[in-house]
């Protein structure tokens, strides 16, 4: 299964203003969206920087495999 990895700015602004540790990495999948600060991966995986054309959360930068992902 796809998963695509990638780092929200925003929100890693939002911690620096507040001192929170709200999740900045979020991990999707086809079915799930889910929100972390530590990811796994467990095989290959491929960075991709697409200016052109992000992902429709806007993110320009992430990661891309097809290995299993644990988010702790």
């Amino acid at each position: 299964m796809k998963t695509i990895i990638h780092v929200n700015q925003h929100i890693i602004k939002s911690n620096s203003k507040t001192g929170s540790i709200d999740p900045v990495l979020t991990v999707k999948t086809y079915k799930s969206n889910t929100y972390t600060n530590k990811v796994k991966i467990d095989g290959p995986c491929t960075i991709v920087y697409s200016p052109d054309k992000p992902l429709p959360c806007g993110a320009k930068v992430w990661i891309e495999t097809q290995e299993e992902v644990t988010c702790e």
